[in-house]
């Protein structure tokens, strides 16, 4: 079982069809893609050993789609690494992972080369769209390695918000699953289609590269190799049948771009990575028509723990439907989802606990992570982190990492619960709730509020009080707001908590 195979089926099945393109700029077919992967997987096995780990230190880029294909078919795993990372975080990663060689963009090489003299397995970096790199896309071209389903084949490093990044083993048979999984669960790819890769290709987008592939898609990478709207909708004019996965945040923003640009080619949005505030759901859903999905997984099971299809996001007419929109779907098929108490016991419909999952998506581990590897895969099941709870049709509705519940007075409050309410008043545009020490009840709530236009008066605070008054109990209500331009937010558009803990010191 070698993933490599996704793409030599599709070459043979669709010679022709375009494989790879920059902004609307086609500059592969399948073809052609299949032949220089075979010409770098022999160049990189002429240098590297089975098993050997490649690190993609990358920005956005038609390569990407050539380097995570070609360390599979040489029978390498490849390590991409999010491309905005501080060198210490890098120079940690490729330590950690035993990286031998590493690939980087122009635009990073210089950040990147000098880790080679302290990585003491680092041998080389090469610039991925230097003279290296097309030298070793010119020599003769190798079969397919045989690979078992167990083999590891891409390294997925954490996030790294609490602590030092762990490396998340995925295998051939954990892809190849996630990849079965989108046609079963998320969305059909016709040959032909299209995703354009606007998020980063390191993570969630670069994931989605497997089932497009699979089905002939085109992988398409925007000019500026990362999200734009304007660019987005330009993009749309190019290219048909687009698909794009994208944070909340990115929707958002599509959704809030001035204009009436024209979506007919755009096929589906499948949105992830954090919540999809119900309103800004029921906006998306008005602007682009019944094109969303939802999918919920993390990176020990990588986009696939649950998944809500276009047409559930459609039902309007169904009696529970503000409620599913509210949720994150319906188990995968094939992958089974648990909310349980603290001894891992399974919880009625409704009870709110841990959310864990096994399946064949689920990591073969953490590498080289023994310990973490016993506590978070105890008893043959993923501990996600993530607190939630099920309701008797098998939707889940998540309420925040368990690290995020605020204890206030002996009773859980779910930050998310007060952020949707408070983004039902119209001059919030987007809010964070956390909590605060507090020496009588534990800890308070602190909600961290966007106005929708800078240019007025922030949103009253007698109004957020009285709209939570109206919707929530009294006890989680905020005891402060506070003001921001902006919230903080990773690469990939998680709002940094940690960050705005750091704000109430």
């Amino acid at each position: 079982m070698n993933l490599a195979q996704l793409l030599v089926r599709s070459a043979n099945a669709w010679p022709a069809l375009p494989a790879l393109a920059r902004g609307g700029c086609v500059t592969s077919t399948y073809a052609e893609l299949a032949a220089r992967v075979a010409r770098l997987a022999a160049g990189l096995a002429q240098r590297l050993a089975p098993n050997d780990r490649v690190a993609l230190v990358m920005a956005n880029c038609p390569q990407y789609v050539e380097l995570l294909f070609a360390c599979w078919h040489a029978g390498l795993c490849a390590v991409p690494v999010n491309a905005k990372l501080h060198p210490r975080e890098l120079e940690f990663i490729l330590a950690n992972s035993g990286a031998r060689l590493c690939f980087a963009t122009s635009d990073l090489i210089d950040a990147v080369a000098p880790l080679a003299a302290s990585v003491t397995c680092l041998e080389d970096v090469i610039a991925a769209d230097g003279p290296r790199y097309a030298a070793l896309c010119s020599g003769v071209p190798m079969a397919v390695a045989a690979r078992a389903p167990g083999d590891a084949a891409w390294l997925f490093y954490t996030s790294g918000t609490t602590g030092r990044p762990k490396g998340v083993t995925l295998t051939h048979r954990n892809l190849l699953a996630m990849t079965l999984n989108y046609f079963f669960d998320v969305d059909a790819i016709a040959p032909g289609d299209c995703i354009v890769h606007a998020a980063p290709m390191s993570h969630g987008s670069g994931l989605y590269i497997l089932p497009h592939v699979a089905h002939a898609g085109l992988n398409a990478v925007p000019e500026s190799g990362g999200f734009d709207a304007a660019e987005i909708y330009a993009l749309l004019q190019a290219h048909r049948g687009v698909t794009m996965f994208a944070a909340p945040t990115m929707v958002k923003r599509l959704v809030d771009h001035p204009g009436d640009a024209d979506t007919t080619r755009l096929k589906t949005i499948v949105y992830g990575g954090g919540p999809m505030y119900v309103a800004d759901c029921k906006a998306a859903l008005s602007r682009f028509g019944p094109k969303l999905a939802q999918i919920y997984g993390q990176g020990e099971s990588p986009m696939t723990i649950t998944a809500m299809d276009k047409a559930t996001h459609a039902a309007s007419d169904h009696p529970r439907y503000e409620q599913r929109l509210a949720s994150v779907g319906q188990a995968f098929s094939g992958v089974g989802v648990m909310v349980a108490d603290a001894a891992d016991r399974p919880l009625p419909a409704g009870e709110i606990g841990e959310i864990l999952v096994r399946g064949d998506p689920v990591m073969a581990g953490y590498w080289d992570n023994p310990q973490a590897n016993a506590e978070t895969l105890r008893g043959g099941w993923l501990h996600t982190g993530d607190v939630g709870s099920l309701d008797g049709e098998g939707f889940l509705t998540l309420k925040d990492r368990s690290k995020d519940v605020i204890i206030s007075g002996g009773s859980n409050i779910y930050p998310r619960e007060v952020e949707e309410v408070l983004l039902r008043h119209p001059g919030v545009s987007e809010v964070s709730v956390v909590g605060k020490s507090d020496p009588e009840w534990g800890e308070v709530v602190v909600a961290f509020v966007v106005a929708r236009d800078p240019r007025d008066a922030a949103p009253d605070q007698a109004e957020l009080d009285a709209l939570c008054l109206d919707h929530i109990a009294r006890f989680k209500r905020p005891k402060a707001y506070r003001y921001v331009d902006a919230l903080p937010k990773n690469s990939t558009g998680k709002v940094l908590k940690t960050e705005l803990r750091k704000l109430l010191s």
